[in-house]
């Protein structure tokens, strides 16, 4: 079988099945009780072609971020309730301001023999900082201070901060902050901490790793790691059906729905991994007016867009983000729909009879299918939604802008960075426009109050604010969905781009 005629190993034309070794024979056996060491496991992804790249502070692709975690290490990564927990750092400690934070480093080498040290730390923040170069990560460390940061020894760091910040945790472990060897610049055979080391890598092919018996949280179960490119979601599944691959990331709800009672594939699925929502803009008309966003709200069925949209892989949404996450409001009273007291403020705000445009696009799974139920879940109400499907490629540019009303999804991130990176009148991705400087007050009170219990009451508060008067019609959280074979042993289901999405160290082969 040529695997190309399905898409699998995406731009690569004409590749064999012989690419991609060690393929299975016969009915695998079921994970056994326990981990097994051995095997290799071949992972299937989308990718992107010959812009590939093995540097972990500029990976963007999903691939990417899995090959990075396999390889490196950051000081901190995201729990399973998206709260940040010491990776390479042993431990971390801020000075009475909130100003200055100590980093002890836990023992741990590089793939080459050499220990990760304190100026390893500064070299790689170093970099990614650069302003000659535009890593991903950048931002989220701004707020360093690195010339007054340094080394106190080996292993302690001391970062410098340009104000005060008890989340600076999410800065370590924000996407991309990976510790590089001190000068190291060529990525061609990248040398990390991580719990597998490099072998082999063919852009938009494949990139395989062996395991690193020294890592620092213990050795893998395999002995090797394979990425493999399948861009479409259809050749992932054939090729796990099939046996050329043991996982497949990224299913559709309908792929898993299919397979969740069959005996061929193992359907995993880590809930709360993406927000989808509607985004109303607040700085304009329509959506300006409090009590026409308020409506909008009570027109959501929110069931029946999590079942027609994700085909019941998910869960319901109350118009905030995070759901299970750190700081989380979830004593807020769920929001039902309402027909007609929604027909009451369309009435009161003056805009019944009124179309609005609800801009959507292909950029994400299930935004075109949403808005369109959504659409339909108006009729009736004296307010019409027209449903305008955008270019994919320019549509979170063009909906940052533009319009009044556009469908939005993210992935998981800290509750904290969500308010920081889309909520402050200053914030760069702020797409509902909301811009209130008694809530940047309450963010600077939250991120500058050290005891922990003061800080949920200041981000409660805040998350009430915004289920009353914010933007964003936040419906459901979609089911990350993963498909392994049988055999396939301790694959985690925590949210995706946290420490267990895509950890293929505690993963065994039965």
């Amino acid at each position: 079988m040529n695997l190309s005629r399905r898409g699998f190993l995406g731009l690569t034309a004409g590749l064999s099945i012989t690419a991609v070794t060690g393929c299975a024979t016969g009915a695998p056996a079921p994970a056994g009780p326990g981990p097994r060491a051995g095997g290799r496991l071949r992972a299937a992804f989308a990718g992107g072609g010959a812009k590939e790249v093995l540097d972990p502070h500029l990976a963007n692709l999903f691939v990417e971020a899995a090959r990075s975690k396999a390889m490196f290490d950051k000081l901190a990564d995201l729990g399973d309730d998206v709260s940040a927990q010491p990776r390479l750092a042993e431990k971390w400690e801020p000075s009475a301001d909130l100003t200055r934070w100590r980093i002890t480093l836990r023992p741990a080498t590089f793939h080459n023999g050499q220990p990760v040290r304190a100026q390893d730390v500064l070299a790689s923040y170093a970099r990614i900082l650069d302003p000659r170069r535009a890593f991903r990560a950048k931002s989220s460390l701004s707020l360093i201070d690195l010339a007054n940061s340094r080394a106190i020894n080996e292993k302690t760091v001391e970062f410098a901060l340009t104000r005060p910040f008890v989340e600076f945790p999410n800065a370590l472990a924000a996407f991309g902050t990976y510790i590089v060897p001190e000068g190291l610049e060529d990525f061609s055979k990248p040398v990390g901490s991580g719990p597998f080391g490099f072998v082999s890598f063919a852009a938009g092919k494949s990139t395989l790793l062996k395991r690193n018996p020294d890592y620092w949280e213990g050795a893998p179960h395999l002995d090797e790691l394979e990425f493999v490119i399948a861009n479409e979601e259809s050749a992932r599944t054939s090729a796990l059906l099939g046996g050329q691959v043991e996982y497949a990331h990224d299913l559709t709800p309908t792929t898993a729905r299919g397979h969740a009672s069959g005996d061929r594939m193992t359907v995993h699925r880590s809930p709360n991994s993406a927000v989808q929502a509607f985004a109303m803009k607040l700085d304009r008309a329509p959506f300006d007016n409090r009590d026409l966003r308020e409506a909008l709200f009570l027109l959501a069925d929110r069931p029946q867009l999590v079942e027609a949209t994700l085909a019941g892989s998910g869960q319901v949404g109350n118009d905030l983000f995070g759901r299970g996450y750190q700081y989380y409001a979830g004593d807020i009273a769920q929001r039902t729909r309402d027909l007609d007291k929604a027909k009451f403020l369309i009435r009161k705000a003056g805009a019944d009879g009124l179309t609005v445009q609800l801009d959507t696009s292909t950029a994400a799974a299930g935004m075109v299918e949403a808005a369109t139920v959504f659409a339909d879940q108006a009729r009736g109400s004296g307010l019409t939604l027209e449903v305008v499907t955008g270019n994919k490629d320019t549509y979170w540019a063009d909906t940052l802008k533009n319009g009044s009303l556009s469908s939005f999804r993210s992935g998981a991130m800290p509750i904290e960075t969500h308010i920081a990176q889309r909520l402050l009148t200053g914030s760069g991705t702020n797409m509902t426009k909301w811009a209130r400087p008694e809530f940047d007050d309450l963010y600077r009170k939250a991120v500058s109050t050290a005891d922990e219990q003061e800080r949920a009451g200041v981000y409660r508060e805040m998350q009430r604010t915004l289920h009353a008067e914010g933007g964003y019609l936040m419906w459901g959280f979609a089911d990350w969905l993963v498909g392994t074979a049988p055999h396939v042993g301790g694959i985690a289901t925590a949210p995706a781009n946290t420490l267990n999405w895509a950890r293929f160290d505690k993963v065994w082969l039965g």
